[in-house]
């Protein structure tokens, strides 16, 4: 057997001609693999409501000769993915902890001198075009990219609002909250490997509805650029079973300062606005300590503001 792709980029290159039954089947497998490599034909057919042929018939649709064959490449994409943890221990095997903090922040420094080095500046202007001219920003990142989504949508609400964070388990929830997605509209995906079938169908319901699709992902082959007017690349390489995501981190930062320094006297004006807002109504609910020398304070504004009147008295 000679692939040059594992199974997970072959599926991935083939999903648009697939019959809906091989595309149930590779949902599974993109949402399961690790399970379906313990699985029969007929176990898996019976798993994603299909027959055993339609299995065979899917794993030679691949490219295999068969279905033992196509069992084999999975169980060495598992391997491959679980043999992390035996590179990680013995990459690091003797040394210190500070030896581990040092390597770690080395690879992530060169992970964010790859991206800079392959970043398309012209891809980067049209997605901030994109975003600022879109009338409702849709935001979606599935499993370890979670928190990236959350933070692009924290601050992309305070730069322009309208802004929509796609968060669900449930596929039909999902194509729920983007139900009124259209040509007026845009959708950012982040997805990076093991890649989220939920983000691309979401990707994908966004491009059939003539939106503007963005792509947040780490390589020009990666599936999420199937759908993506706008490709903005990131590595996010890692030897151990954590990918590091600060280079798409610091990526999420760029794009956030680009979208200020585009319309900097609205965001100045809804900034201050917010600051008013905290002032007039969250004074006695701060979970913020600011401090004013080497002395942590507690709602200092509101002491301040105490200590003024006191003195006012006295006169």
């Amino acid at each position: 057997m000679a692939q040059e792709k594992d199974v997970i980029s072959r599926m991935n290159d083939m999903y648009n001609s697939m019959s809906k039954g091989r595309k149930a089947i590779a949902k599974y497998i993109f949402d399961h693999f690790d399970e379906a490599v313990f699985m029969t034909a007929a176990e898996l057919g019976k798993t994603v409501g299909t027959s055993e042929s339609t299995v065979v018939r899917f794993a030679m649709f691949l490219g295999y000769e068969g279905y033992p064959e196509f069992v084999e490449a999975l169980e060495d994409m598992v391997s491959t993915k679980f043999g992390r943890v035996e590179r990680v221990s013995d990459r690091y095997e003797g040394s210190t902890d500070r030896d581990i903090l040092e390597s770690v922040m080395k690879m992530d420094i060169n992970n964010i001198q790859e991206s800079m080095m392959k970043m398309d500046c012209l891809a980067f202007r049209t997605a901030v075009d994109i975003i600022l001219n879109a009338r409702t920003v849709y935001v979606v990142g599935i499993r370890s990219c979670e928190p990236l989504a959350e933070f692009l949508h924290f601050y992309l609400n305070m730069v322009r609002g309208n802004i929509v964070l796609v968060k669900t388990t449930s596929m039909s929830e999902m194509f729920e909250q983007m139900i009124r997605i259209d040509e007026n509209d845009a959708i950012i995906g982040i997805s990076f490997p093991r890649y989220s079938m939920r983000t691309l169908k979401c990707m994908e319901f966004a491009n059939d509805r003539n939106a503007k699709v963005i792509s947040i992902t780490d390589s020009i082959h990666s599936p999420m650029n199937l759908y993506s007017s706008c490709n903005l690349l990131a590595q996010s390489n890692m030897t151990s079973i954590v990918d590091s995501l600060v280079a798409p981190l610091s990526l999420i930062n760029a794009l956030i300062v680009a979208l200020c320094m585009r319309r900097p006297d609205e965001v100045k004006r809804d900034l201050q606005l917010l600051e008013d807002t905290w002032n007039n109504y969250q004074v006695y609910l701060s979970d913020e300590i600011d401090f004013v020398g080497e002395e942590p304070i507690i709602n200092y504004s509101l002491r301040k503001e105490d200590s003024n009147s006191a003195s006012s008295n006295i006169y």
